[in-house]
């Protein structure tokens, strides 16, 4: 692996198994009370430019299970938040903590911290992806359905920062992948791009979501306006009108299909309460595997930092 997890296009599928592994064995420890102190000693240094309940809870709590401590950075109040360079940030930061999560707008300035500090940047989310996040998202659908490779994974919605990332994680581990979004709102060129790089790969990007769905193992959706498009909610709930992931659209899908959502989830609007309620176990088992996940990311980064 690299230094970084900056997204999940600098990966390779065995880089994001060896992730998986050790996230499942860092789980199995935890659930059965085997110590797994790795990273005693270390402090992860925590900037949240957007701000995150399950990503501040679970870097922080992983980060403890691990041994370690975690500082959280509000961008509001922080130098870095009132303008001081990205580059000078990361080379302070780097001479007190072994090393560094940032959730924040662009792409760009994770890349810049990392290209600055020496010690592991950790992409806890931006604008272009959500790498932590489909790692869990992977991790789960393991879990429940044994295998990866072969399977068919649907998303329905914007093509957001998920959907970016849903498509890099599941190509690179062997699935089939099916984008359904409405005409302007396609996933980012880039990866869209990466999707025709290999003539192994099995994508479609497609604008109804009943297209998209059939023969599906796992269907993924997201909110319609993320946190910064607050101011859009007008339009977009127009647009993504019957981009809903409902009865009707799962009984296209394969038997045994399952619902995955990153939350907060808006019942009503891009899925229904009856069926997030209905595959409520497995969205909870998500949102719980963003801590295994990153406790694994911190794990295979951080433990051989300043040793």
């Amino acid at each position: 692996m690299t230094k970084d997890l900056l997204k999940l296009l600098d990966l390779t599928g065995e880089d994001i198994d060896k992730i998986l592994n050790t996230a499942d064995q860092l789980k199995y420890n935890q659930k059965h009370g085997i110590p797994h102190d790795y990273l005693k000693g270390k402090t992860l240094a925590m900037i949240f430019e957007k701000n995150s309940t399950r990503t501040r809870v679970s870097f922080e709590t992983g980060m403890f299970q691990l041994g370690g401590h975690a500082l959280f950075l509000s961008g509001k109040e922080s130098q870095i938040g009132r303008g001081e360079p990205v580059e000078d940030t990361a080379r302070v930061l780097e001479r007190y903590c072994d090393g560094i999560m940032i959730r924040t707008f662009a792409q760009k300035e994770v890349e810049e911290l990392a290209k600055y500090a020496r010690i592991p940047i950790i992409n806890g989310l931006t604008d272009f992806c959500h790498p932590c996040q489909v790692l869990a998202d992977l991790m789960t659908i393991r879990e429940h359905k044994a295998i990866l490779k072969g399977l068919k994974l649907c998303y329905i919605g914007d093509g957001n920062n998920m959907a970016n990332s849903l498509i890099v994680g599941g190509l690179k581990c062997g699935m089939e992948v099916s984008v359904a979004c409405p005409e302007g709102y396609d996933p980012d060129p880039q990866v869209l791009e990466f999707a025709k790089s290999d003539p192994n790969f099995r994508f479609s990007l497609v604008r109804t979501p009943q297209e998209a769905a059939v023969g599906a193992d796992a269907v993924f959706t997201d909110v319609w306006a993320s946190m910064g498009q607050e101011e859009e909610r007008a339009v977009r709930a127009k647009a993504f009108e019957g981009y809903q992931v409902n009865e009707e659209l799962m009984a296209l899908t394969n038997p045994g299909c399952m619902v995955q959502h990153c939350l907060p989830a808006h019942r009503g609007e891009e899925i229904t309460a009856e069926v997030f309620e209905a595959h409520a176990q497995e969205i909870f088992d998500e949102a719980e595997n963003r801590l295994h996940a990153q406790k694994a990311v911190m794990y295979l980064l951080m433990k051989g930092n300043k040793e």
